[in-house]
């Protein structure tokens, strides 16, 4: 199995963390992709496969912990690669929400 679990939605509360430069603020690590339960149950095949899908956007993936669970936010087709490249490790922003 890939991820802890697969979810759909949002299940903690909005945190007010909305561009890169919010998320910027908060410190990448290593995560394990088993400890991730996914926000969305689908995954943009065009944004997996495109050679520029973090020119744009954060170079790590984001992550909310909310009452010990780690929600992946943004950065699916991240994880999922990263998985496909059989790595167990994720490098993203993890905020913490008590």
């Amino acid at each position: 199995m890939i991820f802890k679990a697969v979810g759909e939605g949002r299940p903690y509360p909005d945190h007010g963390l909305e561009t890169p430069k919010q998320w910027s603020e908060v410190a990448p690590r290593q995560i394990r992709l088993d400890e991730l339960v996914t926000t969305k149950r689908t995954l943009d095949l065009d944004a997996l496969l495109a050679d520029d899908s973090t020119f744009y956007g954060d170079l790590f993936a984001h992550v909310v912990q909310y009452k010990g669970v780690m929600y992946l936010e943004d950065g699916l087709h991240r994880a999922v690669r990263a998985a496909l490249h059989q790595r167990a490790i994720l490098h993203a922003r993890v905020l913490v929400i008590e």
